[in-house]
């Protein structure tokens, strides 16, 4: 099993999901950290769907790429800040649901890309339906804080 690289991984990650005024706009929180995994969450909000009432694909990628993203930093290193290089979204149905969970998996981590893949996940009576996937690859940058 993957272990965090820096023991600051959680609190940093936190204090830098809560700096992003992105997420907090859509309503986007945090549900879980892991070593390697990061999982968000976020109600249904009319505010963010598109033309036909189904959430936009460019909020449900931007919280898929969050987790991905911050799922590869909880493994680099202390000095390190996590930037995307590229993604890949599929959706395989409409963005439907009471409520929607973002999940960020590391595939493989190396010491300046680490290749991730995430999902996200419609919740409505208590039922799960996986909607869209995701594959990212996240870069290290090191000397940028903040």
């Amino acid at each position: 099993m993957a272990q965090f690289r820096n023991p600051d991984a959680v609190a940093r990650l936190r204090a830098d999901f809560e700096r992003q005024g992105a997420m907090s706009s859509m309503g986007i929180t945090l549900a879980d950290i892991a070593p390697g995994q990061v999982t968000l969450q976020m109600p249904f909000n009319p505010a963010f769907t598109q033309h036909h009432g189904y959430m936009h694909a460019g909020i449900i990628t931007t919280a898929m790429d969050s987790a991905c993203g911050f799922a590869a930093f909880t493994l680099m290193e202390a000095e390190a800040e996590v930037l995307t290089v590229e993604f890949k979204s599929n959706f395989m149905s409409p963005a439907a649901g009471e409520a929607f969970r973002f999940e960020g998996e590391v595939v493989k981590s190396g010491r300046t890309l680490t290749f991730t893949q995430g999902r996200a996940v419609a919740i409505s009576e208590g039922a799960e339906k996986t909607f869209a996937t995701m594959t990212a690859t996240m870069m290290a940058v090191r000397g940028m804080r903040g």
